[in-house]
């Protein structure tokens, strides 16, 4: 079957990346007769790219206008079984795709299961920063991706996944395409902890989800075979600057060679001087901001952050690159950033400035916003850590 998003994108060259066009393609899917102005207000798009999109799509034979915007038979054939739409509730997949919509109310089944799921799921290991999120969160998450078209039909990974995200998508997709041997979406997990590896295996063999869990410890590089295959991830790293970039550079290093890619990244609200430190990271990483949602994320428990957090979408440009390509030695977790002093040096004058309790900066991202003493630059390489006890 022709390729035919790839070769409109060839002649039409968008700089927002070739997602769009699969998404204004579904959209006339989903609401044949769609106007060629809804259409851009869907997509974000001014009205002469979408125009410029459609009049493409019509020329490959996917589309007609006739009262609207219609896919033709070849169109819808393409959506069903290239993209992974065949079989879709549509009825359920328009109200979750409205934001006015209770989605707990329509998903209140899988709410309710999740629910016991996750009162029986493994304690967390607060060495390592694990933290309870509720089962609302967890669907939420899911509800997102779907909203963000990165669900159906794709490669979703989850990059640590002691919030169940992993399962929380595997039933949303169950609800959504009743018939599962049409459901063409696959998940992934990587993790150090194999407790909630199990429980995940357990849960989604039992369930019927397609879920697949890969014993990582993510200091390590991701193996070959992982590198390049998915459209999106989600990851809830340690809440320090180092955890952010570590985790977000090994899912980077996962995706699709593509713009326009999401990243959902909950992590707690920060000070001012730390969201600054966070935004050089992802511009570092060539990521550009699509979205911050403030108390999106509850947790049980997590009275350190308020029990809440923010979600943070990002999007992929053709910059994007992972900051942490090799094996990772600084401080990682919380406790371990408390107790270290580390020895970071310049990149472009080489000079050694010690960060921690007992160094010249208190944090890495008090280095990094205020720059290289000798050079002003913000990049340096860790070349030493010592514990203090």
């Amino acid at each position: 079957m022709k390729n035919y998003i790839e070769e409109t994108n060839a002649n039409v060259r968008l700089q927002e990346g070739s997602w769009v066009i699969e998404q204004l393609l579904v959209e006339c899917y989903i609401k044949p007769g769609i106007s060629t102005k809804e259409l851009a207000r869907k997509t974000f798009l001014p009205v002469p790219v979408a125009t410029a999109i459609k009049k493409e799509l019509i020329k490959t034979g996917v589309l007609m206008q006739d009262r609207g915007v219609h896919c033709t038979r070849e169109g819808i054939a393409y959506i069903e079984n290239k993209l992974g739409y065949g079989g879709l509730n549509k009825a359920l997949y328009k109200k979750l795709m409205a934001n006015g919509t209770d989605w707990k109310t329509e998903l209140a089944d899988i709410l309710s299961i999740l629910t016991e799921l996750f009162h029986m799921r493994p304690q967390v290991n607060v060495q390592i920063d694990q933290s309870k999120c509720t089962p609302e969160t967890s669907l939420r998450r899911a509800i997102l991706c779907l909203r963000e078209h990165s669900l159906i039909g794709k490669q979703v990974l989850c990059v640590g996944d002691d919030d169940l995200v992993s399962v929380s998508l595997g039933f949303l997709l169950k609800r959504l395409f009743p018939n599962t041997r049409n459901q063409r979406a696959s998940i992934s997990v990587v993790d150090i902890d194999d407790r909630f590896l199990q429980y995940i295996r357990d849960i989604a063999e039992r369930e019927g989800l397609a879920v697949m869990c890969h014993n990582i410890d993510l200091r390590q590089p991701l193996p070959e075979e992982l590198h390049g295959q998915y459209d999106c991830f989600f990851t809830d790293p340690p809440y320090t600057l180092q955890g952010m970039a570590l985790f977000i550079s090994r899912g980077i290093s996962a995706l699709k060679r593509e713009k326009g890619l999401p990243i959902f990244l909950s992590f707690a609200h920060k000070s001012p001087d730390f969201t600054l430190a966070l935004q050089r990271e992802f511009v570092g990483m060539g990521l550009s901001v699509r979205e911050i949602i403030l108390h999106f994320n509850e947790y049980e428990g997590a009275q350190m952050i308020g029990n809440r957090g923010q979600m943070i979408v990002l999007k992929t440009t053709d910059l994007t690159s992972p900051n942490v390509t090799t094996t990772f030695e600084d401080a990682l977790y919380t406790g371990e950033v408390k107790r270290t002093l580390r020895t970071y040096q310049c990149k472009q004058c080489r000079e050694s400035i010690r960060v921690g309790i007992q160094g010249d900066f208190f944090t890495i991202e008090e280095l990094k916003n205020q720059g290289c003493p000798g050079c002003k630059s913000n990049t340096f390489i860790l070349i030493d850590k010592k514990h203090i006890n």
